[in-house]
């Protein structure tokens, strides 16, 4: 292998340990800036949803407010929805009992939820499992190099020999340093991930709860009544 190039492996590495310890803070903020945010809107979202007087206008909050638990809500209102036009036996949509059309979006929507919740997990998951293995690998090269060098040179005194090898071990100790975070902030926010799950699906509990007591039905003329009422208000 030409020199030059077998020279670059070692600091290859450790540039590639640096970004990767990079990413690794970086999707520490950036997640937890999401979930910060998606708790705020869940907060704001409950509040005006369970103080809404009826279904009428807590179907008109879910469309108005943003957050993983609108959106939920939202998706449920769309599975209670119905049209004062009688329905055809041939559309296969109507053949579909609502509170299975409305388990079905619920459940759907949460999947979604937990899909942009999961976006940057597995990132953090091959950092945490490939960082020693690269900074190994730089290690090995290094002292590959360094014994090189020392046969080259015909020398095998202390000072020879610790100077180089000394120096290819730095890239194992970069690569347990970028691991070790990468694997705690992965840990993290899995347990997040879990905390915002059983959020979602007690929220679903309890819409469908509360759908039970409309038939799992609401009138499309009067949603629409209601969200004209509400514009003109405002």
């Amino acid at each position: 292998m030409n020199e030059s190039l077998s020279s670059m492996i070692v600091p290859g590495v450790l540039w590639a340990l640096v970004l990767f310890s990079v990413v690794s803070w970086a999707l520490l903020l950036i997640k937890s800036s999401q979930y910060l945010r998606q708790k705020a809107q869940n907060n704001q979202f409950t509040k005006a949803f369970w103080a809404a007087p009826d279904l009428l206008t807590a179907a008109e909050h879910a469309s108005q407010y943003p957050g993983a638990l609108a959106r939920i809500a939202n998706s449920g209102f769309e599975a209670m929805i119905v049209d004062d036009t009688p329905r055809t036996t041939q559309q296969l949509a109507n053949t579909i009992n609502r509170a299975d059309r409305l388990e079905r979006n619920l459940r759907q929507q949460i999947q979604k939820e937990r899909r942009a919740l999961e976006s940057g997990q597995a990132i953090l998951a091959s950092i945490g499992s490939t960082a020693p293995f690269i900074g190994l690998f730089g290690t090995v090269w290094g002292i590959m190099e360094a014994l090189q060098s020392i046969g080259a040179s015909g020398s095998a005194s202390l000072e020879t020999v610790a100077g180089p090898i000394g120096h290819a071990l730095i890239a194992t100790g970069v690569g347990i340093a970028v691991a070790v975070p990468a694997v705690l902030i992965y840990n993290f926010f899995l347990r997040r991930l879990k905390m915002a799950s059983a959020t979602m699906d007690d929220f679903a509990h309890d819409f469908d709860a509360l759908a039970q007591r409309s038939a799992f039905a609401i009138d499309r003329q009067a949603i629409s009544t209601k969200r004209t009422a509400v514009r003109e208000a405002s």
